[in-house]
């Protein structure tokens, strides 16, 4: 980990005790709560963090909109997360790593996070079930079908495996374009969760960024009843990328070929070419 300068390192201790507080809430009040309860306490905590992290959300995205259904978006940081609970409180599919994070961990497992055990073919059933039951209770569910996450210059290609469940639950799936700016307007690689770098790093990093904009916007929607879930992944994907490419100043998202069918269809959690951070994705 690399020593923050004096002010990032002082605001680093209030983020860790709301993180604590967040973590000891949901252990003691969640288990007792109702699910509306916890979405509203789950969406003021993420807005209170961002506070605390220098991030402030810019979007013309109408939450009424989207009550219920499939979230798909593209994938930069672990902070995306709490920049969707911010503005729209959802139900995440995480790996299942994310539940030993120390206290990042304990907040997923007690806001309902439905985890992806790599390379477990019974575990992977057994998330699909859980994502439909989701879905058909009229709960919103978040994932990132890129599997992993990038600086935010380009979108690789979805996992079409992902889409699967909102097609058997017959709801509707909405694509969200996610960037990150400075206070400059400038594209910002700042939140980046990418390599080696840890969560504290990042913290850190964001911190020393000096304030930013977090942009969601709702690239398209996909009413039920749905095509098949290729078609899906494709027409989602390829309406974000557009969605990016149209912000002033944007660096053009990069349009991957689908060339790859573990892009598609294969397992996304294993075999040689995969990125190291694997944040929602699981296997067919």
């Amino acid at each position: 980990m690399r020593p923050p300068t004096l002010l990032a390192g002082l605001r680093l201790l209030p983020i860790g005790l709301h993180l604590l507080y967040g973590s000891l809430q949901a252990g003691l009040l969640f288990p007792f709560a109702g699910p509306r309860w916890r979405q509203l306490r789950i969406q003021r905590w993420s807005q209170q963090l961002l506070v605390l992290l220098g991030i402030r959300i810019e979007s013309a995205t109408d939450p009424a909109r989207l009550d219920g259904g499939l979230l798909v978006g593209n994938h930069i940081s672990f902070i995306d997360i709490f920049v969707i609970n911010a503005l729209l409180p959802s139900t995440f599919v995480a790996k299942s790593d994310v539940a030993h994070w120390p206290l990042i961990g304990r907040l997923a497992r007690h806001a309902g996070t439905v985890f992806i055990e790599r390379g477990n073919r019974r575990a992977a059933h057994s998330t699909r079930q859980q994502m439909l039951a989701a879905l058909g209770a009229g709960r919103r569910l978040a994932v990132f079908p890129e599997g992993t996450t990038t600086r935010g210059e380009r979108v690789l290609p979805f996992h079409a495996a992902l889409f699967q469940s909102a097609i058997d639950a017959a709801v509707p799936i909405h694509a969200l374009a996610l960037s990150y700016r400075d206070s400059g307007g400038n594209p910002s690689a700042a939140p980046a969760y990418v390599d080696d770098i840890g969560i504290i790093d990042c913290l850190i990093s964001v911190l020393e960024a000096g304030g930013l904009v977090a942009r969601i916007e709702l690239a398209a929607s996909f009413p039920s009843p749905l095509p098949d879930r290729r078609h899906l992944a494709h027409s989602a994907r390829q309406s974000i990328v557009t969605a990016l490419a149209r912000a002033p100043d944007a660096v053009p998202a990069s349009r991957c070929r689908d060339v790859d069918p573990r892009n598609r269809e294969g397992n996304p959690l294993q075999g040689p070419g995969q990125p190291p951070r694997n944040e929602a994705a699981t296997r067919q």
